[in-house]
């Protein structure tokens, strides 16, 4: 269920921490006199320090209340609506927080910082005939709590969250309460006010419909670590044994003993078991839990656990790590494993952890274990068979029983899907082929032999058939639902796909015989005006086969223009139901224009994008406008597979806030997404020709824009964050007669500074050193001549963006003279959270492209002739990129302040 689809619900079973037609007047075409008194306007102020916002019409857009989430219950029978704020202020951001281990914790409130969270919980009941009953408050709560971890107990009976009130050092901690279902009323679970929820990894599960077991601060804990005024000697490490260890470029690592303090000090957790009844019982020792997983039949619990010695260059998810055994009451049973410090796992893709890992119960028994080994010591590169072996054992085997091999693979083990002893899928896959296999499996017989179900390319969109639609067991966990029709004895399976056709995205639902892979579709979105998807079966509170004509299934709809709503859907007549009616969140854009283009690159690879166009415009009409490009490049193994397309035309045009689509309201045309694809066939790495299939791509989406007259070919601008804005910089150097500016929001542009690996290129740099050099926009800074605004979190963590990028990118920039600026963004991270920040990157982006791109003067058609003039007189094909890439007057240096959103590294 892809995030962007489905930004407002949330899993039917339990809700976490969030981390992420009207008038048109406002929209009215903006003449050059009004465009050159914005100029003048934007200019006064360019240099004045504070934050700014843009124009009134974007910002009611961003300020637009946002919609609830919704959660089911466990029996389908009721909803939570859950409240949720606008954008928070920067002083939210501003609040201390502690860099440790690779991530980042609110001491006050010890837990990780910058949770988001709800303001308030709906509950409502669903009716019989598929609408809602009255909204239901939660109440009891103080006064501006915030809310997150949102749980149903298995019985839906009682509703566990945790509260915090933003007051002083003891009131901001999280407390655990909980709430009747039936009546509304919520309460604190534990009686002793000085019992906090410590949630910087795990926090809480219900163990039972009447117990929750808890991770909690310790009240043993004592003051918090004071650092050193002198350390205790130099910061050393070493390789004497001279071991091959190669990470990526991971930040808020460790730094020294006073950082192991702290860390240890805000991650070790005491486990509490909490009745409803108010019964508080501590089990265990305090340590360093990272995951609490009870069993399906309520009698065993997993803890995970993190363990010294630490590490100053990996982060805390290779750490060594335990897993033990305990029983629900606490008593210990039996270690699993305990596994070693890994900071030797190879940077090559499908390379992991040695031991036992993703080790979990089976979804269908009551406690049985099941995990997987590799067997090529976790090393990509080395070629063994079986690369992997899932292996399977009860939670308390006969003393000298071993674990039964349960299917061996060839590729890297990818989880299963669990049903019965008859029938469970197991998943592997291996990112250098793109090859994807599932497995059938008879897990309670050793003679019926493994096959092979689907096996495929994960690029190949067309040929997915779906993933199998699961249902929810009375234990509280989710397996394979099985499907009976009448007087029929296959064995039926839901497959639930998106779709994708040459058209765009036409989800399904089939009904797979598993025995023979015959199917019927049963259910199929309509394809002319509205995109539908299944998001759940609704029908699963029984135990046993689903009957098909007793099939309820929750969807959701939507359209161009109408936001999505959610339905229930019945068989056997396929009624829906609508059950929500949320309002469109900016009707001032509700007649956007949007279409999904076609086009072709000059190698031969199709391409598509999705082309949106203001309210009333008319090309033949209004003419050619200014235009934003706003992308994001990936890699493929195959012109077919980059030449798919991937959504649907039909859907709803979701506008975040800080989304390209809000210069809708400024009257740009937007062309979002266009496909990048940079491709390496064979043995063929992609990245080795990365600059000449990302220009080849660039100059395929313009002369699509500019062939159809809604884009002006002197006014047509490129944008993009993190490897978008890498892949920005790159276009201003090598296709300067392409756009006449650039926004670059936290991206990476010195490939030397992420020696060991970036986005899905796994070669170091002393092993592709000519590609690394060669795909950074910092080495051919002395080629941009395009104006370019770099946007940066002053804070940023992910892997390898570091803010340092964009610091000494521009430096090269205005080394040569380039027209640029830079704006970093106080205690903002890769994405941008607060108002303050949100609202002046919008400002800046506003400004940039209103003076850069509306009002630009420059002849590129000019330029490109000039580009192809001097490739025919001999010229280098970089140098004939730089000539003419100016125009009027852009060659000036801008020298404004100096300040100081996602990448798969």
């Amino acid at each position: 269920m892809a995030a962007s689809r489905f930004h407002n619900l949330v899993p039917i079973n339990a809700v976490a921490a969030e981390d992420g037609g009207g008038s048109n007047s406002s929209l009215s075409s903006t003449s050059s006199a009004a465009a050159a008194t914005t100029t003048v306007d934007y200019e006064d102020s360019a240099l004045d320090a504070g934050y700014r916002l843009p124009p009134q019409e974007i910002r009611d857009i961003v300020d637009a209340p946002p919609l609830p989430a919704l959660s089911f219950s466990p029996q389908r029978d009721k909803i939570l609506f859950l409240k949720r704020r606008s954008l928070p202020p920067l002083a939210e951001l501003a609040k201390p927080e502690e860099k440790l281990a690779g991530i980042r914790i609110d001491g006050n409130c010890n837990t990780r910082s910058r949770m988001s969270f709800y303001t308030g919980i709906g509950i409502h009941q669903l009716l019989d005939d598929g609408t809602l009953g009255p909204e239901k408050e939660v109440h009891g709560l103080p006064d501006g709590a915030k809310l997150n971890f949102v749980t149903w107990s298995n019985d839906g009976r009682h509703l566990s969250f945790s509260v915090r009130v933003d007051e002083d050092n003891s009131s901001s901690k999280l407390r655990i309460w909980v709430a009747e279902v039936e009546t509304g009323k919520a309460r604190p679970l534990f009686q002793p006010p000085d019992i906090y929820l410590n949630a910087v990894f795990d926090n809480f599960v219900w163990v039972d419909n009447s117990s929750l077991l808890v991770c909690t601060i310790p009240l043993s804990r004592g003051d918090l670590p004071k650092k050193p005024l002198v350390p205790s000697g130099p910061k050393i490490q070493s390789n004497e044994q001279q071991n091959v260890v190669q990470v990526r470029t991971f930040q808020d690592l460790l730094k020294d003993e006073y950082d192991e303090d702290l860390f240890e000090y805000y991650a070790t957790t005491q486990l509490v078991l909490a009745s409803l009844d108010g019964t508080v019982k501590p089990i265990g020792p305090p340590a360093i839990y990272t995951s609490i997983d009870p069993s399906p039949d309520q009698k065993y619990i997993l803890i995970t656990s993190i363990h010294r010695p630490y590490s100053f260059i990996v982060p805390c998810g290779r750490f060594p790590k335990k897993v033990d055994m305990w029983t629900a009451d606490g008593k210990f049973v039996r270690e699993l494993c305990d596994l070693p410090l890994a900071e030797d796992i190879p940077i090559a893709f499908n390379s992991v952890r040695k031991g036992m890992r993703s080790i979990s119960w089976r979804a269908d028994k009551p406690s049985t274990l099941y995990w997987a080994e590799t067997q090529d010591g976790g090393d990509a590169k080395i070629e063994v068979s079986p690369r992997d072996i899932v292996y399977t054992q009860p939670a308390e085997p006969p003393e000298g029983e071993q674990p039964r091999i349960l299917h061996k693979l060839d590729l890297r083990y990818g989880g299963i899907s669990w049903c019965d002893d008859s029938l469970a899928l197991v998943y592997e896959s291996w990112y250098k082929t793109r090859r994807i296999r599932t497995w059938v499996i008879c897990p309670g017989s050793e003679d019926v032999n493994p096959r092979i179900l689907f096996d495929r390319s994960s690029e190949d969109a067309y040929s997915d058939p779906g993933s199998p639609m699961l249902r929810r067991t009375s234990a509280g966990t989710y397996v394979i639902a099985k499907v009976k029709k009448e007087n029929d004895e296959g064995t039926y399976v839901l497959l639930n796909g998106s779709g994708a056709t040459p058209n765009g995205n036409i989800p399904f639902l089939d009904l797979f015989d598993i025995n023979t892979s015959s199917k019927e579709r049963i259910w199929e979105s309509e394809k002319e005006k509205y995109y539908e998807s299944v998001v759940a079966l609704m029908s699963d509170e029984n135990e046993g086969d689903l009957d098909i004509n007793q099939l309820k299934i929750l969807t959701s709809k939507e359209s161009k223009t109408e936001n999505t709503q959610y339905y229930i859907q019945s068989w056997p007549d396929k009624k829906a139901c609508q059950i929500t009616n949320f309002p469109h969140p900016y009707p001032q854009l509700a007649s956007l224009q949007k279409e999904m283009v076609r086009y072709e690159r000059k190698d031969g690879v199709q391409l598509t994008a999705t082309l949106y166009l203001p309210p009333g415009y008319d090309p033949a009409r209004d003419g050619p406008l200014p235009c934003l490009v706003w992308s994001y490049p990936g890699e493929f193994k195959s012109k077919e597979a980059a030449g798919q397309v991937r959504g649907s035309p039909n859907e709803f045009a979701g506008i975040g806030p800080t989304s390209a689509l809000l210069w809708l309201a400024r009257r740009f045309a937007i062309l979002s997404g266009p496909t990048i694809p940079i491709i390496g066939e064979g043995d063929e790495e992609a990245n080795d020709r990365y600059v000449e299939q990302l220009v080849a791509s660039a100059e395929a989406a313009v002369e699509e824009v500019i062939r159809r007259g809604v884009a002006h070919p002197n006014k047509i601008a490129v944008g993009g964050h993190s490897y978008g804005a890498f892949m920005t910089a790159n276009l201003l150097a090598h296709a300067p007669h392409l756009f006449c500016c650039g926004v670059a929001r936290s991206g990476a542009y010195n490939r030397t500074l992420t020696p060991f690996g970036f986005q899905n290129e796994d070669r170091t740099l002393w092993e592709a050193t000519t590609t690394y050099v060669e795909m950074s926009p910092f080495m051919s800074a002395n080629k941009i001549k395009k104006p370019i605004l770099l946007i940066h979190g002053e804070e940023d963590n992910n892997p390898g963006t570091l803010t340092m990028q964009s610091d000494r990118f521009f430096n090269a920039l205005k080394g040569h003279g380039a027209l640029s600026r830079l704006v970093i963004l106080p205690f903002e991270s890769h994405g941008y959270v607060s108002r303050e920040s949100i609202m002046h990157v919008l400002w800046e982006t506003d400004r940039w492209l209103q003076k850069y791109c509306v009002l630009n003067t420059s002849n590129t058609n000019a330029e490109l002739d000039a580009c192809k003039d001097d490739v025919s007189k001999g010229t280098t094909d970089s140098e004939s990129k730089a000539v003419g890439a100016t125009g009027g007057g852009v060659l000036e240096l801008t020298d404004l302040e100096h300040y100081r959103f996602h990448s798969l590294q």
